[in-house]
């Protein structure tokens, strides 16, 4: 039997009664008329055992490492700073009745911030952003004046500040906060850690954020010298262009880690305990930082200011 006479019989077949309406054959049917005339080809090997799979025009599972769209990033809550703690401790705090000490970190931080964004008509020091608060030996009070002095700067309106606790071998920044810190900047360099933006933790003071010293390392010299370190300190400048960078950094007759870091900095605060730290002592750690292009003195534990000889500075109470 031909086609035609094939499908005169099926339309014969498929006639209605009088009365009923007419049906004509889908587009799926036609094709499947037409495709049973068709001669029978041999399959190709393998057809019995793919015969009975359908196959995916994509695939739909989820992408493991592509977040939900339902469910946002969680950020973490910003660390609190016990600030009335550090008050009592004679520390300064960003907001409050001003005190001797905030009164005399404000005169402090002036010349830091014209140095490190430009005064009027001037541009600003090379690497003016990162400043290294130091001293030549443990127990000067150099955290405290690296917390007291980031707090200060971060009652400004126009900057904020990352205080980073590079005194790695001895980090103290956040047991003088009390606050808890895990991964920091030694996990950064030493590839533990890529997001380096996460390392950098917000706290409920506006504008003060902390990168913590992260875990103990016996290389941290090297790792500190590392072109890494230098990779970590330009992606800080460009992801926080407004923010000042203060290291609490170790002492500079105790480690070489400090004097390393001295090579990066453009600004270096030294911090001397009056009365106390010897004047060869003195000259022989400012001997270590001669690369840098400014370096001052803050005269710390001085219960009277003296305006000649040697130690000229301000003075401050118990660190």
């Amino acid at each position: 039997m031909s086609l035609i006479e094939r499908a005169v019989a099926r339309l014969s077949d498929s006639a209605q009664p009088d009365g009923a309406e007419s049906s004509k054959p889908t587009m799926i049917e036609s094709l499947a008329d037409r495709l049973a005339d068709r001669p029978t080809e041999a399959a190709p090997p393998g057809a019995e055992e793919s015969a009975g799979r359908s196959m995916p025009l994509r695939d739909e599972r989820p992408d493991p490492t592509t977040p939900a769209a339902s469910e946002p990033a969680q950020l973490p809550a910003p660390l609190h700073i016990h600030l009335e703690a550090l008050r009592a401790r004679g520390m300064v705090v960003p907001s409050g009745a001003p005190t001797q000490a905030s009164q005399e970190f404000r005169v402090i931080k002036r010349p830091l911030l014209a140095n490190a964004f430009g005064r009027a008509g001037t541009a600003p020091v090379r690497n003016g952003r990162r400043i290294m608060v130091t001293s030549a030996f443990p127990g000067e009070g150099k955290s405290y004046c690296s917390i007291s002095l980031a707090m200060s700067i971060a009652a400004e309106r126009d900057y904020g500040v990352i205080l980073v606790d590079a005194d790695v071998s001895r980090p103290s920044i956040p047991r003088e906060l009390g606050i808890r810190t895990d991964a920091g900047l030694m996990d950064w360099l030493l590839g533990e850690q890529q997001d380096l933006s996460g390392l950098v933790l917000a706290t409920d003071v506006d504008k003060l954020s902390i990168l913590p010293a992260g875990r103990r390392h016996e290389q941290a010299t090297e790792l500190l010298a590392s072109e890494a370190m230098e990779r970590m300190l330009g992606q800080l400048t460009e992801l926080f262009p407004e923010r000042i960078l203060i290291f609490d950094s170790p002492p500079l007759l105790v480690t070489t880690e400090s004097r390393v870091l001295a090579s990066y900095m453009g600004q270096i605060v030294m911090v001397v305990e009056a009365g106390k730290t010897p004047r060869d002592a003195v000259a022989q750690a400012l001997a270590t930082i001669e690369s840098s292009e400014v370096i001052g003195l803050i005269l710390n534990k001085a219960r009277k200011i003296e305006t000649n000889g040697y130690y000229q500075g301000y003075g401050y109470g118990a660190a």
